[in-house]
């Protein structure tokens, strides 16, 4: 039992049959948690039960949970590849207990799994304590047997826990293993522990305080344990490789590079090897959990380790995009445990080779420009700041990537000049944002809040209502009036009227009073809970304090509910079809249209957007009714509500259900379960319609569709039909028929084409076009020489002409000017190989061109075009050329 795989399986059978829950690993984007930017520990799903806001139906837990540590707080992403133990992605083995067993059997348990077990030998073990942790002491001695000089007393931070500034927090207990002395290193606690002699592979934290304040820590009534073990650390200790990379798994992957690009490894390129393994796994996973490269946030941490991968790729001598030919290899190795990378495997292998196919072009020409700066650098010199951040923001270069490039030429980055440098390009973004005045506009609306409080949302149950004007704001300032004619935000304590968000355009309107009435053009939401109405007062003056009578344009929000209720069905459509990393990423619902914006790496072909099509309006067609519950966020996520991942949701969120699943495993259960707080229909049938109209890229890795619903679809479909009516009026076929005939009418004019295109290259050469065949040919400069004026003959065709007419020569030189309608003139010149390096065809186009009013021209020296204004002097052109070629003879 030393490969990977079983490592993992032994481990979770261990605590099973010790009375723990195996749960499974939660995803490596944090769910209702932004303040992480990737899962990097076992505990991070069970935070809510360690702090007691929720509770589970057990009190024992066990997991393999996939983690990645690169970007933000935790980062080993520029040491990976260069030692022996750093990865970017992970898997942490943890036992957890809520409240039940505590420091003696969570130490009983470890010692018991890793000797007995694993069969680690006992002599070569040893761990640490807090410094005043006797009691975790007492217990190794006991179980362990250890002596004092096997239990190292730590008092730094490295062995207390705490889970933020105030919260859970308690004393560590790290096991280490001595790997003998041929290792360098030294014991946890000396000036040589930061070696690799003595390796720490498990981490048990006793959670049994609660940090109040920074002076106060008390004693939590239920301590707790959360323990993590580097999967990849204990394979090393058990097959006896001196690094991670020399385990099972990453033999696998590094043969598999091997083969892919056609040699093996050496002491030279070993950590781009290295590299490329655990980038592969890291990349994959965050792909398969529905991140996608992009230039933001957890889509940039991603794009940053593809690249750094795809780089020593470039450096192994990848002559065309590598990664994705990995994808394979992965799956065989951790398919079976991770599911979720083989459902995965055909959107990974897609996204991975898009994203190196369009990096090569920026990493040759970063190369470039990081070659151009460091000339003059050698060895032990350092790049400035200045230029590394102008590689990075003007061409697109991250900065570990230029580090890891200058790294085998032993040159640095001035990382302190680099940060100077953007917090520089910051500082002007936000005062130029300042001086803008819109920060000056939004402080209003928080000022309004504390006067008035939130505004109470009404709009679900009644698009009429009455309410008391809190405040006015007009040109971003309160007002205490406003009169007819003005244009005003109006806060009121309560509104049927909703307020923008989660891409649903605000509502329009009315409203009125004694003696006032007002147009409402658009309701936002402001300043963390209040609903401003932006409305024009056509009547009278309005105060605040005034009673007020409110109605939503019904038809208005009528189509909006049919366009939000719409997109639920196509987002949930898109991920039946496309595949479950399909993400939303933006969105418009308008009362014509919906706009939305989806995590997938390529376009969609049209027999995918017919499906897509179809499923939604199956559920349409169900007349389902849509239904929606106020619950918690976790029970939410543990019913299939989708989320957005990362969004922070407060204790009780919106549920909105819809329709039936006919297919797969959803068979039967709620079609669509979306966390929002937007306006929906009572039924699918209310929506009508679905009717998908376009679909493009937004951005890389970003697709767009937009539809229609309703009334608005019908009429789409119905300008549909009077158009191919009319196509097919004008072809005198049935519409039925109209296809076939234009793809007959689209065959006969490509034979047209080519019989006038073979018609106008006999005449050009002179009618016959066969080798051997001079036609006009004549010589000059004592080589063969073939020059004609054609008309008709688009520029584009010119120069397979000309390669016609250096058949026709055999050996010599060619000269075509072509006239279009405008009066301009097209030239090519053509060389045969074996006079080129007698008359260049760049030099004797430009002579042409001269001749025909125009300069310049480009080309190759067997072949070059160019142009002129004046179609009329074609014969002075090709006359100019055989001067030319007279006078170089």
């Amino acid at each position: 039992m030393s490969g990977v795989n079983e490592i993992r399986s032994a481990f979770l059978d261990y605590f099973r049959k010790n009375g723990h829950e195996i749960v499974a690993s939660s995803p490596l984007v944090p769910r209702n948690d932004p303040t992480l930017m990737f899962t990097n520990a076992g505990m991070v799903q069970f935070k809510n039960v360690f702090t007691g806001l929720e509770a589970r139906s057990y009190s024992r837990a066990a997991t393999a949970q996939k983690s990645v540590r690169a970007g933000g707080k935790h980062n080993d992403l520029d040491n990976v590849g260069y030692t022996a133990r750093h990865l970017t992605f992970f898997e942490m083995l943890g036992n957890f207990s809520f409240g039940d067993y505590f420091k003696e059997r969570a130490i009983e348990l470890a010692w018991n799994l890793i000797t007995k077990e694993f069969g680690l030998n006992k002599d070569k073990l040893l761990v640490t304590v807090y410094h005043t942790d006797d009691e975790a002491a007492d217990h190794w001695k006991k179980i362990a047997g250890f002596s004092d000089d096997r239990i190292i007393r730590i008092a730094t931070s490295d062995n207390f826990w705490a889970m933020g500034d105030t919260g859970p927090c308690g004393p560590c207990s790290e096991i280490f293993i001595d790997r003998g002395e041929h290792i360098w290193g030294g014991p946890p606690g000396t000036p040589e522990e930061d070696g690799d002699r003595f390796l720490e592979f498990w981490n048990l934290v006793f959670m049994q305080y609660e940090q109040v304040t920074k002076e106060e820590r008390v004693s939590l009534p239920r301590p707790s344990i959360d323990t993590g073990m580097g999967l990849e650390r204990m394979a090393s200790i058990l097959q006896g490789a001196e690094s991670v990379f020399e385990t099972d798994l990453f033999r696998h992957l590094i043969d598999a590079t091997s083969s892919a690009l056609g040699h093996g490894p050496d002491a030279g390129n070993l950590a781009s090897f290295r590299v490329i393994a655990d980038h592969l796994r890291s990349s994959c996973f965050l792909v398969a959990d529905g991140v996608l490269p992009s230039n933001e946030g957890r889509g940039y941490v991603l794009r940053r380790i593809m690249r750094r991968a795809m780089r020593h790729a470039q450096l192994l001598g990848a002559g065309e995009p590598l990664m994705w030919k990995l994808v394979p290899a992965l799956v065989r190795e951790m398919g079976q445990a991770y599911p979720e990378l083989g459902r995965g495997e055909a959107l990974i292998t897609e996204t991975l080779k898009l994203e190196e196919t369009r990096f090569r072009k920026t990493l040759a020409r970063g190369l470039g420009l990081l070659a151009d700066a460091t000339e003059t650098l050698g060895a032990g010199d350092m790049l400035d700041g200045e230029t590394a951040f102008k590689l990075y923001d003007t061409y697109g270069f991250p900065l570990d990537l230029t580090q890891d490039a200058l790294r085998q030429r032993s040159i640095s980055v001035d990382l302190a000049g680099f940060t100077a440098a953007m917090e520089r390009q910051k500082a002007e973004a936000r005062a130029n944002w300042a001086g803008s005045g819109e920060a000056a506009t939004e402080a209003v609306w928080f000022s309004v809040k504390d006067r008035t409080g939130a505004t109470e949302f009404l709009g679900y149950d009644t698009e009429q209502a009455e309410g008391i004007i809190g405040a006015l704001v007009k040109d971003g300032a309160v007002v205490d009036e406003a009169k007819e004619g003005d244009t005003v935000g109006i806060v009121v304590n309560q509104t049927p009227f909703y307020g923008e968000s989660g891409g649903q355009m605000g509502d329009t309107g009315t409203m009125a009073g004694d003696g006032f009435q007002i147009e409402i053009t658009d309701t936002q939401k402001k300043g963390d809970g209040l609903f401003v109405h932006s409305g024009r007062v056509v009547k009278g003056t309005i105060r605040p304090g005034l009673a007020v009578e409110m109605k939503v344009d019904h038809a208005r929000r009528t189509r909006l509910r049919s366009n939000h209720s719409a997109t639920h069905l196509v987002h949930e459509a898109l991920r039946e079809i496309l595949g479950t990393h399909v993400a939303q990423k933006g969105s418009l619902v308008a009362p014509e249209r919906l706009r939305f914006d989806f995590s997938h790496p390529k376009p969609i072909s049209a027999e995918e957007l017919e499906k897509v099509e179809a499923m939604a309006n199956e559920i349409v067609v169900q007349n389902s009714p849509v239904t929606t519950r106020l619950m918690s966020v976790d029970d939410a996520i543990a019913e299939g509500a989708m989320a957005l991942f990362g969004e922070k949701y407060g204790d009780e969120v919106r549920v909105v259900s819809m329709g039936a699943a006919l297919h797969g495993d959803k068979a039967g259960k709620p079609y669509s379960v979306e966390l929002c707080g937007g306006t929906h229909v009572s039924a699918t049938g209310d929506i009508g319609l679905v009717r998908l109209v376009s679909e493009g890229a937004v951005a890389a890795g970003v697709r767009r569709i937009e539809a229609l619903t309703g009334d608005a679809a019908r009429k789409h479909l119905d300008e549909q039909d009077r158009r191919l009516k009319a196509v097919a009026a004008a072809l005198k076929v049935s519409p039925g028929d109209a296809l076939a005939r234009v793809a007959a009418l689209l065959d006969e004019r490509r034979k047209l084409e080519r019989d006038l295109a073979d018609a106008r290259k006999k005449l050009a050469l002179g009618g016959g076009g066969a080798a051997g065949n001079g036609g006009d040919s004549e010589t000059v400069a004592g080589v063969g020489f073939l020059g004609k004026s054609v008309s008709g003959v688009a520029p584009r065709d010119l120069k397979p002409l000309a390669d016609e007419g250096k058949k026709t020569l055999g050996s010599g030189v060619v000269v075509f000017v072509g006239s279009g309608d405008d009066g301009k003139a097209s030239v090519v010149v053509a060389v045969t190989e074996d006079l080129v390096k007698r008359f260049s065809a760049v030099d004797l186009v430009r002579v042409a061109s001269a001749a025909l009013g125009g300069q310049g021209g480009g080309g190759r020296p067997d072949m070059a075009q160019a142009g002129g204004p004046d179609a009329a002097r074609a014969g002075e052109a090709i006359a100019a050329v055989k001067a030319a070629m007279e006078a170089a003879a």
